[in-house]
């Protein structure tokens, strides 16, 4: 009996992986909004109340692409990160993987950092994975500070009490303590990063930042130092 439940669950783990796939490619020509269990159970060969044995709805679907998608470049940052030693290089390590896992994954990167889906509300079970990337920042940033090598800036602005406020939910939700203006900081380095990767993959600097390699990495040593990584 062991055996057999072994054998079945292995088996429904070939098939949870290959509706994965074919989403997945879904993705790629209808886009996230076009996304459909009929579709897929189409290309699979399955009748579609076969599927939803598997995949209740379209949202349960898109909840686990998102899912798999927030851990697959969360996990790229990390060991991006874990292969450097000083807060500055894993900071520039972070940057390059999320690119170029973003490039290598166009559709999943749109998926989860990409438009809202049209009816889909994401569940709590996301918040988790997609908080790995920027935690993996934020840690690197208190790593730095943690060290002495973060400088501040001597011509910040003080913040206003509401963004400091906002910090503070910030620093308890990634669970390190760093000074407001570090935290702020932080933010506006990783909305900048997410932003030029936004750009590159949807075309806007052709003509002028194309390819976007030279640009990318000179605007990674620059967000560097506006975090104050030295």
């Amino acid at each position: 009996m062991p055996a057999h439940r072994t054998a079945r669950e292995r088996a429904r783990a070939e098939i949870t992986t290959a509706i994965k796939e074919e989403a997945r490619n879904q993705l790629a020509t209808a886009g996230a909004d076009g996304l459909s269990l009929r579709a897929v159970a189409r290309q699979l060969g399955m009748v579609s109340s076969a599927l939803y044995r598997y995949f209740p709805s379209r949202d349960d679907l898109l909840t686990v692409l998102i899912i798999d998608a927030y851990n697959a470049v969360g996990e790229q940052a990390e060991r991006a990160a874990a292969r450097e030693s000083g807060a500055r290089e894993r900071w520039r390590a972070i940057c390059h993987a999320i690119r170029d896992w973003a490039r290598a994954h166009p559709h999943e990167y749109s998926l989860i950092y990409g438009s809202p889906i049209p009816g889909y509300r994401a569940p709590q079970d996301t918040i988790t994975p997609a908080s790995r990337v920027p935690v993996a920042l934020a840690r690197t940033v208190h790593d730095g500070w943690a060290a002495g090598t973060l400088t501040e800036s001597p011509s910040a602005p003080d913040l206003p009490p509401g963004l400091r406020e906002q910090a503070r939910v910030v620093t308890t939700a990634v669970g390190v303590a760093l000074p407001d203006a570090v935290v702020v900081r932080t933010l506006i380095a990783w909305t900048q990063l997410f932003g030029m990767v936004g750009f590159e993959l949807t075309g806007q600097l052709v003509g002028s930042m194309d390819p976007a390699d030279e640009f990318f990495a000179h605007a990674v040593e620059e967000m560097t130092r506006f975090v104050g990584l030295t």
